[in-house]
């Protein structure tokens, strides 16, 4: 008798489920695009971690509605959560990485309330009223920020990995001397970054016990990418 396998049963079990979140800009209605700039730049993270673990790992680089963060609206938000309700439907067990760029460092750090998500890495992050106060207590948080950037603030990142730390939090903070935002610039530096990031969170992953949320403060900036 033939039986026929769902493909969740044909496909080996990851070890780790990986989010990549582009970046947007402030206000924006105009449609997301899967070829504008700021998911382009995001494509060869996607496409190297899926390279580099293979099946250890399911990697899924999402998008957005419209391009915008759009003030209290927070449009990308709702397509970003579904985004990871589906990347961890099969196997709701196995632990979440999440990879953010500039809007998608804001997005990571607030679906970092979220008890699935066990690794952060914040690429240049437009961290805005203190976003990385949501992150819960058992997550482990990685930025990486051009002190020559002119779109996002690295030295409120920096503030916010040292809060964080503070806090109890295994976080970390790298900064990219005269690196900018689009991270064309020292290439190798922010992609060997990346990959060290999902081969430690791969090592962590049988450990995460995640934990609680806290409110939004700070100063709010404006960016486009």
């Amino acid at each position: 008798m033939f039986t026929a396998l769902s493909p969740s049963a044909i496909l080996p079990v990851p070890e780790l489920n990986v989010l990549v979140l582009p970046g947007g800009t402030d206000f924006s209605y105009r449609p997301f695009s899967p070829f504008q700039p700021s998911a382009l730049r995001m494509y060869p993270f996607t496409a190297s971690i899926a390279a580099r673990f293979g099946p250890r790992v399911r990697v899924h680089q999402t998008g957005y509605r419209v391009r915008g963060w759009n003030g209290g609206q927070a449009s990308p938000m709702p397509y970003a959560r579904h985004a990871l309700t589906r990347l961890t439907r099969d196997h709701p067990d196995i632990p979440v990485a999440i990879v953010g760029h500039s809007m998608g460092g804001r997005i990571a750090a607030l679906l970092g309330a979220d008890e699935r998500v066990t690794d952060i890495l914040a690429l240049a992050p437009w961290w805005q009223f203190a976003d990385w106060r949501r992150i819960h207590d058992d997550a482990r948080v990685l930025a990486v920020h051009g002190d020559a950037d002119r779109v996002t603030r690295s030295r409120r990142t920096e503030k916010g990995i040292r809060e964080l730390v503070e806090r109890g939090v295994d976080a970390t903070y790298i900064r990219v001397p005269g690196g900018a935002h689009p991270m064309l610039d020292h290439l190798g530096l922010w992609h060997s970054t990346a990959l060290s990031f999902i081969s430690r969170a791969l090592n962590s992953a049988a450990t995460a016990e995640p934990t609680g949320v806290a409110d939004p403060l700070d100063t709010p900036e404006t960016v486009s990418q």
